[in-house]
Protein backbone atom coordinates (compact mmCIF):
# COMPACT_ATOMS: atom_id res chain seq x y z
CA UNK A 1 0.00 0.00 0.00
CA UNK A 2 1.05 3.22 -1.02
CA UNK A 3 1.92 6.46 1.42
CA UNK A 4 0.93 9.84 -0.23
CA UNK A 5 1.61 13.05 0.35
CA UNK A 6 -0.93 15.29 0.47
CA UNK A 7 -0.10 16.21 -3.28
CA UNK A 8 0.18 13.42 -4.53
CA UNK A 9 -3.36 12.75 -3.05
CA UNK A 10 -4.89 15.65 -4.78
CA UNK A 11 -3.33 14.17 -8.28
CA UNK A 12 -4.16 10.83 -7.94
CA UNK A 13 -7.70 11.93 -7.17
CA UNK A 14 -7.62 14.82 -10.19
CA UNK A 15 -6.54 12.01 -12.36
CA UNK A 16 -9.36 9.87 -11.34
CA UNK A 17 -11.75 12.01 -12.38
CA UNK A 18 -11.02 14.33 -15.01
CA UNK A 19 -8.67 11.28 -17.34
CA UNK A 20 -10.40 8.14 -16.35
CA UNK A 21 -13.85 9.12 -15.96
CA UNK A 22 -14.92 8.43 -12.29
CA UNK A 23 -17.37 11.49 -11.35
CA UNK A 24 -16.03 13.59 -7.92
CA UNK A 25 -18.86 12.76 -6.57
CA UNK A 26 -19.17 9.28 -7.05
CA UNK A 27 -15.48 8.85 -5.03
CA UNK A 28 -17.21 11.47 -2.24
CA UNK A 29 -20.51 8.80 -1.71
CA UNK A 30 -17.40 6.23 -1.77
CA UNK A 31 -15.87 7.96 0.84
CA UNK A 32 -18.66 8.81 2.70
CA UNK A 33 -20.18 5.46 2.46
CA UNK A 34 -16.69 4.00 3.72
CA UNK A 35 -16.82 6.22 6.98
CA UNK A 36 -20.35 5.59 7.48
CA UNK A 37 -19.24 1.57 7.86
CA UNK A 38 -16.41 2.34 10.16
CA UNK A 39 -18.26 4.47 12.08
CA UNK A 40 -21.29 2.49 12.69
CA UNK A 41 -18.73 -0.56 13.12
CA UNK A 42 -16.40 1.53 15.89
CA UNK A 43 -19.57 3.15 17.51
CA UNK A 44 -22.39 1.01 17.92
CA UNK A 45 -23.66 3.46 20.73
CA UNK A 46 -24.34 5.82 18.45
CA UNK A 47 -27.47 4.26 17.06
CA UNK A 48 -28.49 5.44 20.98
CA UNK A 49 -26.90 8.57 20.95
CA UNK A 50 -27.43 11.68 18.73
CA UNK A 51 -24.26 12.07 16.37
CA UNK A 52 -22.95 15.62 15.56
CA UNK A 53 -21.16 16.29 12.32
CA UNK A 54 -19.26 19.25 12.01
CA UNK A 55 -18.74 20.61 8.65
CA UNK A 56 -16.83 22.37 6.79
CA UNK A 57 -18.27 24.19 3.37
CA UNK A 58 -15.37 22.17 1.15
CA UNK A 59 -14.94 18.55 -0.30
CA UNK A 60 -14.33 17.47 3.49
CA UNK A 61 -17.36 18.89 4.38
CA UNK A 62 -19.39 16.93 1.53
CA UNK A 63 -18.00 14.13 3.18
CA UNK A 64 -19.60 14.77 6.01
CA UNK A 65 -22.73 15.43 4.36
CA UNK A 66 -22.53 12.16 2.79
CA UNK A 67 -21.95 10.53 6.27
CA UNK A 68 -25.35 12.64 7.74
CA UNK A 69 -27.56 11.19 4.90
CA UNK A 70 -26.38 7.74 5.05
CA UNK A 71 -26.77 7.81 8.93
CA UNK A 72 -30.21 8.88 9.12
CA UNK A 73 -31.44 6.85 6.45
CA UNK A 74 -30.37 4.13 8.57
CA UNK A 75 -32.07 5.58 11.39
CA UNK A 76 -29.25 6.84 13.44
CA UNK A 77 -29.99 10.66 14.99
CA UNK A 78 -27.92 13.26 13.91
CA UNK A 79 -27.42 16.72 12.61
CA UNK A 80 -25.28 18.78 10.82
CA UNK A 81 -23.53 22.16 12.39
CA UNK A 82 -22.40 23.59 9.18
CA UNK A 83 -19.05 26.09 9.94
CA UNK A 84 -20.25 28.67 7.10
CA UNK A 85 -23.26 29.95 4.89
CA UNK A 86 -25.38 27.35 3.24
CA UNK A 87 -24.86 29.60 0.11
CA UNK A 88 -21.37 29.16 0.33
CA UNK A 89 -21.50 25.38 -0.30
CA UNK A 90 -20.53 24.61 -4.17
CA UNK A 91 -19.70 21.47 -6.38
CA UNK A 92 -19.83 17.72 -4.96
CA UNK A 93 -20.33 19.36 -1.71
CA UNK A 94 -23.46 21.28 -2.40
CA UNK A 95 -24.88 17.99 -4.35
CA UNK A 96 -24.34 15.82 -0.87
CA UNK A 97 -25.95 19.08 1.27
CA UNK A 98 -28.75 19.18 -0.65
CA UNK A 99 -29.55 15.37 -0.44
CA UNK A 100 -29.41 15.29 3.00
CA UNK A 101 -31.59 18.20 3.18
CA UNK A 102 -34.17 16.36 0.87
CA UNK A 103 -34.33 14.00 3.67
CA UNK A 104 -35.49 17.00 6.27
CA UNK A 105 -31.84 16.64 7.64
CA UNK A 106 -31.11 19.53 10.27
CA UNK A 107 -28.39 21.58 9.49
CA UNK A 108 -27.14 24.76 11.32
CA UNK A 109 -25.20 27.70 10.27
CA UNK A 110 -22.69 28.87 12.38
CA UNK A 111 -20.41 31.87 11.44
CA UNK A 112 -20.46 33.85 14.31
CA UNK A 113 -18.12 33.69 17.80
CA UNK A 114 -21.27 34.30 19.20
CA UNK A 115 -23.00 30.58 18.30
CA UNK A 116 -20.12 28.78 19.57
CA UNK A 117 -22.04 27.89 23.18
CA UNK A 118 -24.70 26.40 20.83
CA UNK A 119 -22.06 24.36 19.20
CA UNK A 120 -21.42 23.52 23.17
CA UNK A 121 -24.85 22.60 23.95
CA UNK A 122 -25.14 20.34 20.90
CA UNK A 123 -21.51 18.22 21.36
CA UNK A 124 -22.84 18.16 25.16
CA UNK A 125 -26.41 16.00 24.07
CA UNK A 126 -24.41 13.67 21.39
CA UNK A 127 -22.37 10.41 21.60
CA UNK A 128 -19.93 11.18 18.61
CA UNK A 129 -18.87 13.94 16.80
CA UNK A 130 -17.49 13.62 13.06
CA UNK A 131 -14.99 16.18 12.57
CA UNK A 132 -15.70 17.04 8.33
CA UNK A 133 -14.33 20.79 8.65
CA UNK A 134 -10.84 20.27 7.38
CA UNK A 135 -8.93 18.67 4.15
CA UNK A 136 -6.11 17.16 3.59
CA UNK A 137 -5.03 20.35 1.39
CA UNK A 138 -4.70 22.94 5.18
CA UNK A 139 -1.67 24.54 4.26
CA UNK A 140 -1.28 27.58 6.88
CA UNK A 141 -2.66 27.92 10.69
CA UNK A 142 -5.99 27.45 11.90
CA UNK A 143 -7.72 30.44 13.32
CA UNK A 144 -10.74 32.44 14.13
CA UNK A 145 -14.14 30.15 13.92
CA UNK A 146 -12.53 27.01 12.97
CA UNK A 147 -9.77 27.43 15.65
CA UNK A 148 -12.37 28.00 17.88
CA UNK A 149 -14.58 24.42 16.83
CA UNK A 150 -11.45 22.48 16.79
CA UNK A 151 -10.73 23.58 20.46
CA UNK A 152 -14.48 23.05 21.97
CA UNK A 153 -14.33 19.72 20.71
CA UNK A 154 -11.27 18.83 21.84
CA UNK A 155 -12.38 19.96 25.01
CA UNK A 156 -16.00 18.34 24.67
CA UNK A 157 -15.05 15.21 26.34
CA UNK A 158 -17.22 13.33 23.56
CA UNK A 159 -15.17 10.56 21.13
CA UNK A 160 -14.51 11.88 17.55
CA UNK A 161 -14.04 10.44 14.25
CA UNK A 162 -12.30 12.62 11.69
CA UNK A 163 -12.98 12.44 8.04
CA UNK A 164 -10.11 11.62 5.62
CA UNK A 165 -7.35 13.65 8.30
CA UNK A 166 -8.21 15.69 11.74
CA UNK A 167 -9.10 18.76 10.95
CA UNK A 168 -6.04 21.33 11.48
CA UNK A 169 -3.09 18.60 11.09
CA UNK A 170 -0.81 18.76 8.35
CA UNK A 171 -1.35 16.30 6.00
CA UNK A 172 2.39 15.60 5.23
CA UNK A 173 4.52 16.03 8.64
CA UNK A 174 1.60 15.10 10.90
CA UNK A 175 2.27 18.31 13.08
CA UNK A 176 -0.94 20.83 14.16
CA UNK A 177 -1.44 23.87 11.90
CA UNK A 178 -1.94 25.86 14.70
CA UNK A 179 -4.31 23.19 16.36
CA UNK A 180 -6.09 20.30 15.26
CA UNK A 181 -8.95 17.98 16.20
CA UNK A 182 -7.56 14.63 18.73
CA UNK A 183 -9.29 11.76 17.05
CA UNK A 184 -9.94 8.64 18.26
CA UNK A 185 -10.71 7.18 14.62
CA UNK A 186 -9.46 9.02 11.52
CA UNK A 187 -11.13 7.24 8.49
CA UNK A 188 -8.97 8.05 5.60
CA UNK A 189 -9.74 7.56 1.75
CA UNK A 190 -7.76 6.15 -1.06
CA UNK A 191 -4.25 5.92 0.48
CA UNK A 192 -2.52 6.56 4.11
CA UNK A 193 -0.76 10.06 4.47
CA UNK A 194 2.82 10.63 5.56
CA UNK A 195 1.66 12.96 8.33
CA UNK A 196 -0.76 10.21 9.46
CA UNK A 197 1.90 8.05 10.59
CA UNK A 198 4.52 10.06 11.68
CA UNK A 199 5.71 10.36 15.47
CA UNK A 200 3.39 13.70 15.76
CA UNK A 201 0.81 12.53 13.92
CA UNK A 202 -0.57 9.51 15.19
CA UNK A 203 -1.31 11.34 18.49
CA UNK A 204 -3.94 12.97 17.01
CA UNK A 205 -5.33 10.75 14.42
CA UNK A 206 -5.89 7.67 17.03
CA UNK A 207 -6.64 4.81 14.71
CA UNK A 208 -6.36 4.62 11.19
CA UNK A 209 -9.05 2.99 8.60
CA UNK A 210 -8.23 3.50 5.03
CA UNK A 211 -11.23 3.46 2.71
CA UNK A 212 -10.61 2.15 -0.84
CA UNK A 213 -12.88 4.69 -3.23
CA UNK A 214 -11.72 3.46 -6.26
CA UNK A 215 -8.40 5.78 -7.36
CA UNK A 216 -7.88 4.57 -11.03
CA UNK A 217 -4.95 2.48 -11.50
CA UNK A 218 -3.38 4.50 -14.31
CA UNK A 219 -3.77 7.44 -11.85
CA UNK A 220 -1.24 5.57 -9.72
CA UNK A 221 1.41 4.73 -12.28
CA UNK A 222 1.16 8.20 -13.53
CA UNK A 223 1.86 9.89 -9.94
CA UNK A 224 4.47 7.30 -9.12
CA UNK A 225 4.34 7.56 -5.27
CA UNK A 226 8.00 7.10 -3.68
CA UNK A 227 6.96 5.63 -0.32
CA UNK A 228 5.45 1.83 0.47
CA UNK A 229 3.70 1.17 3.72
CA UNK A 230 4.46 -2.25 4.12
CA UNK A 231 1.92 -4.98 4.90
CA UNK A 232 2.05 -9.17 6.07
CA UNK A 233 1.01 -9.80 2.61
CA UNK A 234 3.02 -7.61 0.59
CA UNK A 235 5.68 -8.47 2.29
CA UNK A 236 5.34 -12.33 3.22
CA UNK A 237 6.02 -12.08 -0.70
CA UNK A 238 9.62 -11.87 -0.31
CA UNK A 239 9.99 -15.09 1.98
CA UNK A 240 11.70 -17.67 0.30
CA UNK A 241 11.05 -21.28 0.05
CA UNK A 242 13.38 -23.27 0.80
CA UNK A 243 14.33 -26.89 -1.86
CA UNK A 244 13.89 -29.92 -0.01
CA UNK A 245 17.82 -30.57 -1.61
CA UNK A 246 19.12 -27.33 0.04
CA UNK A 247 22.15 -27.45 2.13
CA UNK A 248 23.48 -25.03 4.39
CA UNK A 249 25.74 -23.56 1.15
CA UNK A 250 23.10 -22.62 -0.34
CA UNK A 251 21.82 -19.69 2.49
CA UNK A 252 25.28 -17.90 2.55
CA UNK A 253 28.06 -17.30 4.98
CA UNK A 254 28.17 -14.11 6.96
CA UNK A 255 30.99 -12.39 8.68
CA UNK A 256 30.46 -10.39 11.63
CA UNK A 257 32.92 -8.04 13.32
CA UNK A 258 31.45 -7.06 16.27
CA UNK A 259 32.33 -6.91 20.15
CA UNK A 260 34.30 -5.37 22.62
CA UNK A 261 35.64 -6.04 26.34
CA UNK A 262 32.50 -5.92 28.44
CA UNK A 263 29.73 -5.79 24.71
CA UNK A 264 30.75 -9.32 23.93
CA UNK A 265 26.35 -9.21 23.80
CA UNK A 266 26.28 -7.08 20.77
CA UNK A 267 27.99 -9.63 18.60
CA UNK A 268 26.61 -12.89 20.29
CA UNK A 269 23.02 -11.28 19.59
CA UNK A 270 24.11 -10.12 16.17
CA UNK A 271 25.39 -13.20 14.81
CA UNK A 272 22.16 -15.20 16.56
CA UNK A 273 19.59 -13.32 15.03
CA UNK A 274 21.39 -14.11 11.28
CA UNK A 275 21.09 -17.71 12.01
CA UNK A 276 17.49 -17.37 13.26
CA UNK A 277 16.97 -15.95 10.28
CA UNK A 278 18.12 -18.64 7.86
CA UNK A 279 21.78 -18.24 7.55
CA UNK A 280 23.79 -20.99 6.52
CA UNK A 281 26.97 -20.50 8.03
CA UNK A 282 27.56 -17.61 10.40
CA UNK A 283 31.03 -16.41 12.06
CA UNK A 284 32.14 -14.40 14.52
CA UNK A 285 35.13 -12.21 14.19
CA UNK A 286 35.38 -10.61 17.55
CA UNK A 287 38.65 -9.72 19.54
CA UNK A 288 40.87 -12.69 20.63
CA UNK A 289 39.78 -12.21 24.37
CA UNK A 290 36.53 -13.16 23.85
CA UNK A 291 36.85 -16.14 21.43
CA UNK A 292 35.98 -18.49 24.06
CA UNK A 293 32.68 -16.48 25.12
CA UNK A 294 31.66 -16.73 21.26
CA UNK A 295 31.99 -20.42 21.14
CA UNK A 296 30.95 -21.58 24.12
CA UNK A 297 27.67 -19.16 24.21
CA UNK A 298 26.69 -19.37 20.85
CA UNK A 299 27.97 -23.00 19.59
CA UNK A 300 26.17 -22.85 16.00
CA UNK A 301 28.49 -20.46 14.45
CA UNK A 302 32.18 -20.38 13.89
CA UNK A 303 34.99 -17.97 15.07
CA UNK A 304 37.79 -16.28 14.30
CA UNK A 305 39.69 -14.57 16.90
CA UNK A 306 40.37 -11.22 15.67
CA UNK A 307 43.75 -9.01 16.70
CA UNK A 308 43.14 -6.59 19.57
CA UNK A 309 44.21 -3.54 21.19
CA UNK A 310 45.16 -3.14 24.82
CA UNK A 311 41.73 -1.90 25.76
CA UNK A 312 39.79 -5.04 24.43
CA UNK A 313 38.43 -3.81 21.24
CA UNK A 314 39.22 -4.55 17.56
CA UNK A 315 42.39 -3.85 16.57
CA UNK A 316 43.38 -2.03 12.78
CA UNK A 317 45.27 -5.59 11.02
CA UNK A 318 44.22 -5.48 6.83
CA UNK A 319 45.78 -8.59 6.92
CA UNK A 320 43.11 -10.26 9.25
CA UNK A 321 40.36 -8.47 7.39
CA UNK A 322 41.06 -9.93 4.36
CA UNK A 323 41.79 -13.21 5.23
CA UNK A 324 38.11 -13.44 7.61
CA UNK A 325 37.00 -11.99 3.95
CA UNK A 326 37.26 -14.79 2.42
CA UNK A 327 34.44 -16.81 1.28
CA UNK A 328 31.74 -14.75 2.82
CA UNK A 329 28.35 -13.37 1.33
CA UNK A 330 28.14 -10.69 3.55
CA UNK A 331 29.72 -8.64 6.83
CA UNK A 332 27.91 -7.03 9.56
CA UNK A 333 30.28 -4.23 11.55
CA UNK A 334 29.49 -2.23 14.59
CA UNK A 335 27.82 -3.59 17.60
CA UNK A 336 30.08 -3.26 20.25
CA UNK A 337 33.10 -2.19 18.72
CA UNK A 338 33.48 0.67 20.46
CA UNK A 339 35.30 3.96 18.57
CA UNK A 340 38.28 4.41 18.65
CA UNK A 341 41.28 5.11 15.60
CA UNK A 342 41.44 1.36 14.68
CA UNK A 343 38.00 1.01 14.11
CA UNK A 344 37.52 4.50 12.29
CA UNK A 345 39.79 2.61 9.95
CA UNK A 346 38.19 -0.74 10.27
CA UNK A 347 35.17 0.88 8.76
CA UNK A 348 36.73 3.00 6.19
CA UNK A 349 39.00 -0.08 4.74
CA UNK A 350 35.15 -2.14 4.37
CA UNK A 351 34.21 0.64 2.71
CA UNK A 352 37.08 0.86 0.25
CA UNK A 353 38.14 -2.55 -0.29
CA UNK A 354 35.12 -4.93 0.10
CA UNK A 355 32.50 -5.77 -2.49
CA UNK A 356 30.74 -7.61 0.01
CA UNK A 357 27.14 -6.31 1.37
CA UNK A 358 28.20 -4.67 4.32
CA UNK A 359 25.37 -3.68 7.26
CA UNK A 360 27.13 -0.41 9.32
CA UNK A 361 25.60 -0.32 12.99
CA UNK A 362 25.95 0.87 16.01
CA UNK A 363 29.46 2.16 17.24
CA UNK A 364 30.20 1.35 13.45
CA UNK A 365 28.17 4.61 12.56
CA UNK A 366 29.33 6.32 15.12
CA UNK A 367 32.86 5.55 13.40
CA UNK A 368 31.56 6.24 10.12
CA UNK A 369 29.84 9.85 11.73
CA UNK A 370 33.71 11.15 11.88
CA UNK A 371 33.84 11.10 8.17
CA UNK A 372 31.03 10.47 5.72
CA UNK A 373 33.08 10.80 2.44
CA UNK A 374 34.27 6.87 2.45
CA UNK A 375 30.66 6.07 1.90
CA UNK A 376 30.80 7.43 -1.64
CA UNK A 377 33.64 5.26 -2.43
CA UNK A 378 31.94 1.87 -1.14
CA UNK A 379 32.64 -1.14 -3.51
CA UNK A 380 29.42 -2.99 -2.32
CA UNK A 381 25.97 -1.89 -1.07
CA UNK A 382 25.52 -0.71 2.00
CA UNK A 383 23.07 -0.78 4.92
CA UNK A 384 23.32 1.89 7.47
CA UNK A 385 21.06 1.03 10.37
CA UNK A 386 20.77 4.36 12.91
CA UNK A 387 18.49 5.13 15.37
CA UNK A 388 17.65 8.93 15.42
CA UNK A 389 20.42 9.57 17.93
CA UNK A 390 22.71 8.20 15.54
CA UNK A 391 21.28 9.49 12.94
CA UNK A 392 21.49 12.84 14.52
CA UNK A 393 25.62 12.32 14.43
CA UNK A 394 25.73 11.12 10.70
CA UNK A 395 23.93 14.76 9.82
CA UNK A 396 25.28 17.10 12.88
CA UNK A 397 22.33 18.22 13.58
CA UNK A 398 19.48 17.53 16.62
CA UNK A 399 17.81 14.31 17.79
CA UNK A 400 14.72 16.68 17.46
CA UNK A 401 15.36 17.83 13.91
CA UNK A 402 15.53 13.86 13.13
CA UNK A 403 12.52 13.06 14.39
CA UNK A 404 10.07 15.67 13.08
CA UNK A 405 11.33 15.02 9.50
CA UNK A 406 11.70 10.97 9.73
CA UNK A 407 11.03 10.79 6.24
CA UNK A 408 12.72 13.40 4.74
CA UNK A 409 15.65 12.94 6.31
CA UNK A 410 16.11 9.41 5.90
CA UNK A 411 15.15 9.48 1.83
CA UNK A 412 17.88 12.82 1.62
CA UNK A 413 20.60 10.53 3.37
CA UNK A 414 20.07 7.60 1.11
CA UNK A 415 20.19 9.15 -2.14
CA UNK A 416 22.88 11.85 -1.19
CA UNK A 417 25.33 8.99 -0.15
CA UNK A 418 24.02 6.24 -2.14
CA UNK A 419 23.55 3.77 0.24
CA UNK A 420 20.26 2.02 2.22
CA UNK A 421 19.33 3.73 5.37
CA UNK A 422 17.39 2.19 8.32
CA UNK A 423 15.79 5.17 10.60
CA UNK A 424 14.98 3.24 13.12
CA UNK A 425 12.00 3.93 15.50
CA UNK A 426 8.55 4.19 15.78
CA UNK A 427 7.45 3.30 12.02
CA UNK A 428 10.81 2.77 11.08
CA UNK A 429 11.88 4.37 8.04
CA UNK A 430 14.13 2.71 4.87
CA UNK A 431 14.98 4.59 2.18
CA UNK A 432 16.94 3.79 -0.92
CA UNK A 433 19.63 5.63 -3.13
CA UNK A 434 16.71 5.92 -5.70
CA UNK A 435 14.27 7.88 -3.36
CA UNK A 436 12.34 4.88 -2.64
CA UNK A 437 10.89 4.82 0.38
CA UNK A 438 9.20 2.28 2.94
CA UNK A 439 7.59 2.90 6.05
CA UNK A 440 7.20 -0.39 8.73
CA UNK A 441 4.11 -0.97 10.45
CA UNK A 442 5.24 -3.84 12.85
CA UNK A 443 6.87 -3.28 16.41
CA UNK A 444 5.92 -1.86 20.05
CA UNK A 445 7.27 0.05 23.06
CA UNK A 446 8.16 -3.01 24.80
CA UNK A 447 11.52 -3.73 22.10
CA UNK A 448 12.80 -0.06 23.51
CA UNK A 449 15.53 -2.04 25.42
CA UNK A 450 19.17 -2.95 25.17
CA UNK A 451 19.73 -5.54 22.40
CA UNK A 452 16.86 -5.36 19.90
CA UNK A 453 19.08 -3.37 17.17
CA UNK A 454 21.73 -5.80 17.25
CA UNK A 455 19.09 -8.56 16.65
CA UNK A 456 17.67 -6.05 13.67
CA UNK A 457 21.45 -5.53 11.56
CA UNK A 458 21.99 -9.72 12.11
CA UNK A 459 18.78 -10.28 10.54
CA UNK A 460 19.83 -7.65 7.84
CA UNK A 461 22.98 -8.97 6.88
CA UNK A 462 22.05 -12.55 7.70
CA UNK A 463 19.63 -11.74 4.30
CA UNK A 464 22.10 -10.22 2.54
CA UNK A 465 23.75 -13.16 2.83
CA UNK A 466 21.16 -15.50 1.75
CA UNK A 467 21.62 -13.64 -1.57
CA UNK A 468 18.73 -11.26 -1.13
CA UNK A 469 19.21 -7.60 -2.75
CA UNK A 470 19.50 -4.84 -0.22
CA UNK A 471 16.05 -3.57 -0.49
CA UNK A 472 14.09 -6.61 -0.60
CA UNK A 473 16.27 -7.44 2.74
CA UNK A 474 15.83 -4.05 4.53
CA UNK A 475 11.64 -4.49 3.87
CA UNK A 476 11.87 -7.90 4.83
CA UNK A 477 14.22 -7.58 8.02
CA UNK A 478 12.71 -4.94 9.26
CA UNK A 479 9.00 -5.88 8.94
CA UNK A 480 9.84 -9.30 10.86
CA UNK A 481 11.64 -7.74 13.45
CA UNK A 482 8.92 -5.83 14.46
CA UNK A 483 6.29 -8.88 13.99
CA UNK A 484 8.79 -11.16 16.02
CA UNK A 485 8.55 -8.00 19.31
CA UNK A 486 4.83 -7.98 18.61
CA UNK A 487 5.10 -11.96 18.72
CA UNK A 488 6.74 -11.79 22.10
CA UNK A 489 4.91 -9.08 23.60
CA UNK A 490 1.79 -10.95 23.00
CA UNK A 491 3.13 -14.04 24.56
CA UNK A 492 4.89 -12.38 27.37
CA UNK A 493 3.48 -8.93 27.65
CA UNK A 494 5.62 -5.29 26.21
CA UNK A 495 7.15 -4.74 29.74
CA UNK A 496 9.85 -6.84 30.08
CA UNK A 497 10.73 -8.69 26.97
CA UNK A 498 14.04 -8.35 25.70
CA UNK A 499 16.38 -9.35 22.41
CA UNK A 500 16.24 -13.48 22.90
CA UNK A 501 12.78 -13.42 23.19
CA UNK A 502 12.47 -11.39 19.55
CA UNK A 503 15.36 -14.03 18.24
CA UNK A 504 13.60 -16.98 19.15
CA UNK A 505 10.06 -15.74 17.16
CA UNK A 506 11.81 -15.05 14.08
CA UNK A 507 10.95 -18.91 12.29
CA UNK A 508 7.40 -18.85 13.27
CA UNK A 509 7.40 -15.11 11.72
CA UNK A 510 9.10 -16.17 8.69
CA UNK A 511 6.18 -18.75 8.49
CA UNK A 512 3.43 -16.63 9.18
CA UNK A 513 4.49 -13.97 6.50
CA UNK A 514 4.74 -16.90 4.32
CA UNK A 515 1.34 -17.90 4.81
CA UNK A 516 -0.04 -14.44 5.05
CA UNK A 517 1.30 -14.10 1.44
CA UNK A 518 -0.75 -17.36 0.34
CA UNK A 519 -3.88 -16.67 1.72
CA UNK A 520 -3.73 -13.33 0.04
CA UNK A 521 -3.19 -14.65 -3.33
CA UNK A 522 -5.64 -17.46 -2.84
CA UNK A 523 -7.94 -14.20 -2.23
CA UNK A 524 -7.21 -13.01 -4.84
CA UNK A 525 -7.79 -16.18 -7.34
CA UNK A 526 -11.48 -16.23 -5.46
CA UNK A 527 -12.00 -12.90 -6.33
Amino acid sequence: MYLVTAQEMRELDRLTIEAYGTPGHVLMERAGAGATEALLQEFPHVRQAPVVIVAGKGNNGGDGFVIARLLKKQGVKCEVVLAARKTEVKGDALRNLSAFLRLRGRVTEVTEPSQLSLVQEKLSQSGLVVDALLGTGLNSPVQGLIAALIDLINTSGVPVLAVDIPSGLDADHGEPLGTAIQAELTVTFGYPKLGQLSDAGTMFVGRLVVVDIGIAPDAVAAVKPQTTLLTAEAVGTLVRERRRAAHKGDFGHLLVLAGARGKSGAALLCGGAALRVGTGLVTLAGPSSLNAIFSSVLIEAMTVPFPERPDGSLALDEGAIAQALQAKNAVAFGPGVGVSTDTIGLTRWLLAHSELPLVIDADGLNCLATDLNPLHDARGPVVLTPHPGEMARLLRTSNAEVQSRRLAVARAFATQHRCYLVLKGSHTVIAAPDGRAWMNTTGNPGMASGGMGDVLTGILSGLLAQGYAAADACILGVFLHGQAGDRAAQEKGEAGIIARDVIEQLPGGLRALRQAALKDDEAENDA
